[in-house]
């Protein structure tokens, strides 16, 4: 097995000026829609730019550095059973810092289809229903404060 995954991530919730966001479905979880999350790859890399990195990842969507808004929160859980096994021995929780980018309109993604099966446009309270984390719920439910 190669190197183990960093235990601090990224949670960037997709939206358009009007709170359409988009979720992804997870590869192999069919049911488990979410917005972009991803790791650092290293322990250096700025959360900024781990956002931009998984979001051109996952959906093909290109943005900025600057079009990113922190919204200085971090979430602190315990790692699903299913995924342990991709951090190192005795890790079991991770720190998930939350991001959003507003894209003009609900555009077509590209996803990875390593990691993700389709996608959806949803009104954000409806995106918020079919979370299947309770911490990616509760950011899209903020989603209004954080909007310019």
């Amino acid at each position: 097995m190669g190197a183990f995954k960093i235990p601090e991530s990224v949670l960037v919730v997709i939206h358009t000026p009007e709170r359409q966001v988009l979720l992804i479905e997870r590869t192999g979880h069919p049911g488990f829609w979410q917005s972009v999350t991803g790791s650092k790859d290293s322990p250096h890399e700025a959360l900024r730019r781990t956002a931009q990195r998984e979001v051109l990842e996952e959906t093909g969507i290109t943005a900025s550095i600057s079009q990113f808004v922190d919204w200085s929160l971090a979430n602190i859980y315990d790692i699903y059973p299913a995924w342990r096994g991709r951090y190192a021995p005795g890790v079991t929780q991770n720190t998930e810092h939350v991001f959003s980018l507003c894209v003009a309109a609900a555009v077509p993604v590209t996803l990875s289809a390593r990691e993700h099966t389709a996608y959806q446009w949803l009104p954000y309270l409806q995106a918020a229903d079919q979370c299947f984390s309770p911490s990616n719920a509760e950011a899209i439910l903020l989603l209004p404060q954080f909007m310019a």
